[in-house]
Protein backbone atom coordinates (compact mmCIF):
# COMPACT_ATOMS: atom_id res chain seq x y z
CA UNK A 1 0.00 0.00 0.00
CA UNK A 2 1.58 3.57 -1.03
CA UNK A 3 -1.08 5.86 0.87
CA UNK A 4 -1.16 9.15 -1.85
CA UNK A 5 -4.47 10.33 -0.62
CA UNK A 6 -6.28 10.13 2.84
CA UNK A 7 -9.67 10.52 3.18
CA UNK A 8 -11.20 11.81 6.73
CA UNK A 9 -14.79 11.27 7.22
CA UNK A 10 -15.86 14.21 9.71
CA UNK A 11 -18.86 14.91 11.56
CA UNK A 12 -17.94 17.63 13.75
CA UNK A 13 -17.68 15.90 16.53
CA UNK A 14 -14.61 16.35 18.97
CA UNK A 15 -13.27 12.94 18.07
CA UNK A 16 -13.13 14.29 14.46
CA UNK A 17 -11.11 16.53 15.29
CA UNK A 18 -9.41 13.86 17.05
CA UNK A 19 -8.50 11.88 13.77
CA UNK A 20 -8.16 14.88 11.86
CA UNK A 21 -5.09 15.56 13.70
CA UNK A 22 -3.89 11.81 13.12
CA UNK A 23 -5.05 12.25 9.56
CA UNK A 24 -2.49 15.03 9.28
CA UNK A 25 0.32 13.65 11.05
CA UNK A 26 -0.25 10.66 8.25
CA UNK A 27 -0.40 12.33 5.38
CA UNK A 28 2.89 14.53 6.69
CA UNK A 29 4.55 11.35 7.46
CA UNK A 30 3.67 9.86 3.32
CA UNK A 31 3.49 13.24 1.40
CA UNK A 32 -0.25 12.23 0.88
CA UNK A 33 -3.34 14.59 -0.20
CA UNK A 34 -5.33 15.04 2.29
CA UNK A 35 -9.39 15.24 1.95
CA UNK A 36 -12.01 16.28 4.33
CA UNK A 37 -15.04 14.97 3.50
CA UNK A 38 -18.77 15.92 5.23
CA UNK A 39 -22.05 14.28 5.27
CA UNK A 40 -25.43 16.35 5.84
CA UNK A 41 -28.78 14.31 5.81
CA UNK A 42 -31.38 15.14 3.18
CA UNK A 43 -33.92 17.71 3.84
CA UNK A 44 -31.91 19.69 6.13
CA UNK A 45 -31.99 23.64 6.78
CA UNK A 46 -29.32 25.72 4.70
CA UNK A 47 -28.28 26.98 8.13
CA UNK A 48 -27.53 23.59 8.93
CA UNK A 49 -24.76 23.44 6.11
CA UNK A 50 -23.69 26.77 6.61
CA UNK A 51 -23.11 26.21 10.41
CA UNK A 52 -21.14 23.11 9.20
CA UNK A 53 -19.27 24.44 6.54
CA UNK A 54 -17.94 26.94 9.13
CA UNK A 55 -16.98 24.93 11.36
CA UNK A 56 -15.24 22.65 9.35
CA UNK A 57 -13.22 25.94 7.56
CA UNK A 58 -12.23 26.59 11.30
CA UNK A 59 -11.13 22.74 11.83
CA UNK A 60 -9.14 22.68 8.30
CA UNK A 61 -7.54 25.88 9.28
CA UNK A 62 -6.36 24.56 12.90
CA UNK A 63 -5.29 20.83 11.81
CA UNK A 64 -4.74 20.14 8.53
CA UNK A 65 -2.04 20.33 5.77
CA UNK A 66 -1.71 23.24 3.50
CA UNK A 67 -4.08 22.46 0.20
CA UNK A 68 -6.14 19.99 1.57
CA UNK A 69 -10.08 20.09 0.16
CA UNK A 70 -13.29 20.33 1.64
CA UNK A 71 -15.86 18.02 0.59
CA UNK A 72 -19.40 18.72 1.88
CA UNK A 73 -22.15 15.97 0.24
CA UNK A 74 -25.87 15.11 0.61
CA UNK A 75 -27.18 11.65 1.70
CA UNK A 76 -26.68 9.16 3.85
CA UNK A 77 -23.39 9.11 5.42
CA UNK A 78 -22.61 5.44 4.53
CA UNK A 79 -23.27 5.71 1.18
CA UNK A 80 -21.77 8.85 0.61
CA UNK A 81 -18.63 7.98 2.82
CA UNK A 82 -18.15 4.68 0.15
CA UNK A 83 -18.72 6.26 -2.80
CA UNK A 84 -16.22 9.22 -2.39
CA UNK A 85 -13.66 6.73 -2.08
CA UNK A 86 -14.28 5.25 -5.25
CA UNK A 87 -14.28 8.50 -6.49
CA UNK A 88 -11.64 9.99 -4.99
CA UNK A 89 -9.36 7.07 -5.29
CA UNK A 90 -8.56 7.36 -1.20
CA UNK A 91 -6.00 4.82 -0.32
CA UNK A 92 -6.94 5.16 3.65
CA UNK A 93 -9.83 6.10 5.50
CA UNK A 94 -9.75 7.85 9.16
CA UNK A 95 -12.88 7.96 10.80
CA UNK A 96 -12.66 9.12 14.57
CA UNK A 97 -14.01 6.36 17.07
CA UNK A 98 -17.32 6.81 19.48
CA UNK A 99 -17.41 5.42 22.67
CA UNK A 100 -21.27 6.31 22.52
CA UNK A 101 -24.00 5.36 20.52
CA UNK A 102 -24.28 8.50 17.99
CA UNK A 103 -26.53 8.62 14.81
CA UNK A 104 -23.82 9.20 12.38
CA UNK A 105 -20.99 6.63 12.84
CA UNK A 106 -22.00 4.46 15.47
CA UNK A 107 -24.35 1.08 15.10
CA UNK A 108 -25.30 0.18 12.00
CA UNK A 109 -23.63 3.18 10.10
CA UNK A 110 -20.07 2.08 10.96
CA UNK A 111 -20.67 -1.45 10.49
CA UNK A 112 -21.70 -0.57 6.63
CA UNK A 113 -18.85 1.75 6.69
CA UNK A 114 -16.62 -1.42 7.58
CA UNK A 115 -18.08 -3.98 5.52
CA UNK A 116 -17.92 -1.62 2.28
CA UNK A 117 -15.14 -0.03 3.06
CA UNK A 118 -12.30 -2.05 0.32
CA UNK A 119 -9.54 0.56 1.57
CA UNK A 120 -7.92 -0.04 5.27
CA UNK A 121 -9.87 2.09 7.45
CA UNK A 122 -8.29 3.76 10.48
CA UNK A 123 -10.07 4.29 13.78
CA UNK A 124 -8.48 7.24 15.74
CA UNK A 125 -9.20 7.22 19.36
CA UNK A 126 -5.77 8.55 21.14
CA UNK A 127 -5.11 11.63 21.99
CA UNK A 128 -1.78 11.78 20.31
CA UNK A 129 -0.80 13.00 17.05
CA UNK A 130 3.00 12.06 17.54
CA UNK A 131 3.95 9.38 15.26
CA UNK A 132 3.34 5.98 15.98
CA UNK A 133 5.36 4.21 17.52
CA UNK A 134 4.06 0.38 18.53
CA UNK A 135 1.35 -1.48 17.15
CA UNK A 136 -0.04 -5.07 17.92
CA UNK A 137 -1.05 -7.08 15.04
CA UNK A 138 -3.19 -9.94 15.34
CA UNK A 139 -1.96 -12.55 12.63
CA UNK A 140 -3.21 -16.38 12.04
CA UNK A 141 -2.90 -17.58 8.41
CA UNK A 142 -5.97 -16.29 6.73
CA UNK A 143 -5.19 -13.65 3.81
CA UNK A 144 -7.12 -10.70 5.29
CA UNK A 145 -4.45 -11.43 8.35
CA UNK A 146 -1.48 -11.24 6.15
CA UNK A 147 -2.57 -8.46 4.21
CA UNK A 148 -3.37 -6.04 7.59
CA UNK A 149 -0.08 -7.01 8.81
CA UNK A 150 1.34 -5.96 5.52
CA UNK A 151 -1.05 -2.59 5.46
CA UNK A 152 0.41 -1.78 8.97
CA UNK A 153 4.03 -2.00 8.05
CA UNK A 154 3.83 0.46 5.13
CA UNK A 155 1.73 2.85 7.61
CA UNK A 156 4.35 2.76 10.43
CA UNK A 157 7.12 4.72 10.81
CA UNK A 158 10.28 3.11 10.06
CA UNK A 159 11.05 3.81 14.30
CA UNK A 160 8.44 2.04 15.03
CA UNK A 161 7.80 -1.24 16.61
CA UNK A 162 5.22 -3.88 15.14
CA UNK A 163 4.09 -6.80 17.41
CA UNK A 164 2.68 -9.65 15.53
CA UNK A 165 0.74 -12.23 17.83
CA UNK A 166 -0.69 -15.28 16.63
CA UNK A 167 -2.80 -17.01 19.30
CA UNK A 168 -3.24 -20.70 19.37
CA UNK A 169 -6.54 -22.52 21.18
CA UNK A 170 -4.72 -25.15 22.63
CA UNK A 171 -5.71 -28.58 21.75
CA UNK A 172 -6.62 -31.96 23.98
CA UNK A 173 -4.18 -34.15 24.15
CA UNK A 174 -1.11 -35.48 26.31
CA UNK A 175 1.77 -32.89 27.86
CA UNK A 176 4.25 -33.84 24.92
CA UNK A 177 1.07 -33.62 21.95
CA UNK A 178 0.24 -29.83 23.00
CA UNK A 179 4.07 -29.14 22.98
CA UNK A 180 4.29 -30.72 19.70
CA UNK A 181 1.66 -28.97 18.00
CA UNK A 182 2.66 -25.72 19.48
CA UNK A 183 6.24 -26.49 18.40
CA UNK A 184 5.17 -26.68 14.87
CA UNK A 185 3.04 -23.78 15.17
CA UNK A 186 5.56 -21.58 15.82
CA UNK A 187 7.50 -22.80 13.26
CA UNK A 188 4.51 -22.22 10.66
CA UNK A 189 4.03 -18.63 12.25
CA UNK A 190 7.55 -18.22 11.84
CA UNK A 191 7.86 -19.61 8.21
CA UNK A 192 4.43 -17.41 7.00
CA UNK A 193 6.36 -14.05 8.70
CA UNK A 194 9.60 -14.70 6.91
CA UNK A 195 7.03 -15.37 3.77
CA UNK A 196 5.52 -12.22 4.27
CA UNK A 197 8.24 -9.78 5.16
CA UNK A 198 10.24 -10.71 1.78
CA UNK A 199 7.41 -8.55 0.00
CA UNK A 200 8.20 -5.94 2.52
CA UNK A 201 9.95 -2.59 1.75
CA UNK A 202 13.81 -3.12 3.05
CA UNK A 203 13.26 0.16 5.26
CA UNK A 204 10.07 -0.62 8.33
CA UNK A 205 9.67 -0.97 11.52
CA UNK A 206 11.02 -3.39 13.69
CA UNK A 207 9.30 -6.11 13.77
CA UNK A 208 8.60 -8.89 16.43
CA UNK A 209 6.23 -11.99 17.09
CA UNK A 210 4.96 -14.49 19.67
CA UNK A 211 2.68 -17.68 19.83
CA UNK A 212 0.38 -17.79 22.88
CA UNK A 213 -1.54 -20.83 23.43
CA UNK A 214 -5.27 -19.72 24.38
CA UNK A 215 -8.48 -18.14 23.27
CA UNK A 216 -8.47 -14.95 20.68
CA UNK A 217 -10.41 -12.48 23.03
CA UNK A 218 -8.77 -12.74 25.93
CA UNK A 219 -5.30 -13.40 24.95
CA UNK A 220 -5.67 -10.44 22.61
CA UNK A 221 -7.22 -8.67 25.41
CA UNK A 222 -3.96 -9.37 27.78
CA UNK A 223 -1.56 -8.47 25.05
CA UNK A 224 -3.18 -4.84 24.96
CA UNK A 225 -2.86 -4.72 28.36
CA UNK A 226 0.75 -5.95 28.15
CA UNK A 227 1.96 -4.62 25.32
CA UNK A 228 0.15 -0.93 25.46
CA UNK A 229 0.22 -0.21 21.77
CA UNK A 230 -1.16 2.70 20.27
CA UNK A 231 -2.45 0.85 17.12
CA UNK A 232 -4.34 -2.38 16.82
CA UNK A 233 -3.96 -4.13 13.72
CA UNK A 234 -6.85 -6.33 12.61
CA UNK A 235 -7.59 -8.34 9.32
CA UNK A 236 -11.56 -8.73 8.67
CA UNK A 237 -13.51 -10.84 6.29
CA UNK A 238 -17.58 -12.10 6.26
CA UNK A 239 -18.19 -14.98 7.99
CA UNK A 240 -22.16 -15.56 7.46
CA UNK A 241 -25.05 -13.99 6.82
CA UNK A 242 -25.44 -11.89 10.32
CA UNK A 243 -23.86 -8.54 10.57
CA UNK A 244 -22.17 -9.08 13.15
CA UNK A 245 -20.30 -12.10 11.91
CA UNK A 246 -19.96 -10.28 8.55
CA UNK A 247 -17.13 -8.24 9.74
CA UNK A 248 -16.19 -11.02 12.40
CA UNK A 249 -17.10 -10.63 15.78
CA UNK A 250 -13.37 -9.37 17.23
CA UNK A 251 -13.24 -7.28 15.15
CA UNK A 252 -16.81 -5.66 15.22
CA UNK A 253 -15.84 -5.66 19.17
CA UNK A 254 -12.81 -3.18 18.20
CA UNK A 255 -14.50 -1.25 16.65
CA UNK A 256 -17.05 0.02 19.01
CA UNK A 257 -14.93 -0.46 21.77
CA UNK A 258 -11.63 0.68 20.45
CA UNK A 259 -8.46 0.67 23.22
CA UNK A 260 -5.90 2.90 21.14
CA UNK A 261 -6.36 3.43 17.08
CA UNK A 262 -7.42 0.27 15.66
CA UNK A 263 -6.45 -0.26 11.38
CA UNK A 264 -8.85 -2.60 9.84
CA UNK A 265 -7.77 -4.13 6.66
CA UNK A 266 -10.56 -7.00 4.46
Amino acid sequence: MVIKHILIAHDLRSTADLALRRATQLARQHHARLTLLHVIESNQPAAVQEKAEQALDSSLTRFAPRGSELHIQIGRPADVILNQIQDLQADLLVLGAHHERHEFFSGTTLDRIARGCHIPLLLASIDDDAPYQRALAALNFSLCACNAFGHAYRLLPAAAELHALHVFETPKGSPAEVEALLATQRMLIEQLLLDETRNLPAKGPTLSHELQPGTLPHTLHEAIGKYRPQLLVLGSHGRSALSQALLGCLTQHFLHKAPCDVLMVR
